[in-house]
């Protein structure tokens, strides 16, 4: 995909053609990234904790993107993680994490990706997941599917939970961070192994194309899940909270559908054993 294939008005867009404005702009600011990390990399400031930390790459590829769908979808509305946006009125509301898994970003892991999702009042509608380090782009539209580079993904199919490979992700507060690592510790035995990517949107694009059979966190943000969450639904995957209710962002479970509810059944054990002070 290239900049040229870009929608250029509302009254042209479709869905196809907001997964390639979505698509585009997400290798657009990945490259950007990419290529200002090869020329050092500096913190210019931390949020929630000293370790949760942004960068001013974070910051520019988030104000290309923005610029990207203002150009594109001037009516539409855009929430993104550094605190750009608009209020818009077309009923189309983008939602845009620049660099998830920043720490990865800076010490060089390629575990990071620019995620950009959009959705409207039935629910996501397009997302697209781009890892740079790897030139990978995870993409969907509601209903039609996901790929993974223009090839269709679909997700484990995986029945028995012994032999699941389960990421999870932690809290930047220590004390939360210190009580999922407990709750770990109760069920690690019970399933093959865990993993620790370091972003929510990559996780989940590994559940949706079968390198993970499952993944949880908690205390995340729209921005983190909207688009892989799509991507993986699309690809197969079940989603919802710990509990089996409704996906939302304090509590994510994306797995393989054979592995889900047993999955649940031990997450919400190890909460009951481990909840938070």
């Amino acid at each position: 995909m290239n900049g040229a294939s870009v929608a250029t008005s509302k009254a042209s867009a479709t869905q196809p053609d907001l997964l390639t404005l979505a698509c585009n702009l997400a290798r657009r600011a990945g490259d950007h990234a990419r290529g200002g990390r090869a020329e050092g990399v500096h913190v210019v400031g931390t949020k929630l904790t000293d370790t949760d930390m942004v960068t001013k790459f974070d910051r520019e590829a988030e104000s290309m993107i923005i610029a990207g769908l203002r150009a594109a979808r001037p009516d539409d509305s855009i929430i993104g993680e550094e605190g750009g946006g608009h209020t818009g009125t077309s009923g189309v509301e983008w939602h845009v994490d620049p660099i998830d898994g920043t720490t990865s970003f800076m010490y060089g892991l390629p575990t990071w990706c620019v995620s950009i999702g959009a959705r409207d009042a039935q629910g996501p509608l397009v997302g697209a997941v781009f890892m740079p380090d790897l030139n990978e782009m995870f993409a969907a539209e509601r209903g039609g599917g996901a790929t993974l580079n223009d090839r269709a993904i679909r997700c484990s199919q995986l029945t028995d939970v012994r032999k699941a490979l389960v990421a999870t992700g932690f809290s930047y507060t220590p004390a939360h961070r210190t009580v999922q690592s407990r709750r770990v510790t109760e069920f690690i035995h019970e399933i093959r192994d865990v993993r620790r990517m370091g972003a929510a949107a990559v996780d989940i694009c590994f559940v949706a194309c079968g390198r993970l059979d499952a993944y949880f966190e908690e205390n995340l943000h729209t921005w983190d899940i909207l688009a892989a969450e799509l991507i993986a639904r699309e690809a197969g995957a079940r989603s919802g909270d710990f509990a089996g209710g409704p996906l939302r962002p304090a509590e994510v479970l994306v797995s393989a559908p054979g592995v889900f509810d047993a999955l649940s059944g031990l997450l919400v054990a190890a909460m009951r054993k481990h909840p938070h002070a």
